[in-house]
């Protein structure tokens, strides 16, 4: 259950925090807003990292380094986010980015990418996706 409520809090907080950021790189410039997003991010992470961490950050040299791009995919998430709403719409942009989300998580699952249990991808899961596109093709007609 806490794992569904984090869950809706996360997607309620990238809305959220997607609009912010493109109305402040509407001001400020689109790399100037992700440059304070992410810095402001570092500084919180790294103060509750402080706090409550738990784990030893000494032990990421023994981790694949493949996984150390997390930070570069924050970067490219919160630039495409930006533009995505600037051009689209908040609903419709954070439909398509749902949307690509559940299709590669779909595909990691599938194929057990990343040190992820391999899940079936059956049709059912097609016939989903192919009904969150047609809602979002019905959503963009005037």
């Amino acid at each position: 259950m806490i794992g569904f409520i984090m869950s809706i809090i996360a997607g309620a907080a990238m809305s959220i925090q997607g609009v912010f950021n493109t109305r402040l790189s509407e001001k400020i410039g689109l790399y100037e807003s992700n440059t304070f997003v992410q810095g402001t991010a570092f500084i919180i992470s790294l103060i509750v990292m402080l706090i409550f961490g738990k784990g030893n950050i000494k032990l990421l040299t023994e981790t694949n380094k493949l996984y150390w791009l997390g930070g570069v995919l924050g970067m490219i998430i919160t630039v495409t986010v930006m533009l995505g709403i600037k051009d689209l719409s908040p609903v419709v942009s954070i439909s398509v980015i749902l949307i690509s989300q559940l299709t590669v998580a779909a595909l990691i699952d599938a194929f057990g990418l990343f040190d992820t249990e391999k899940i079936a991808f059956g049709l059912s899961k097609y016939i989903g996706l192919a009904l969150m596109l047609a809602g979002v093709i019905v959503f963009k007609l005037k």
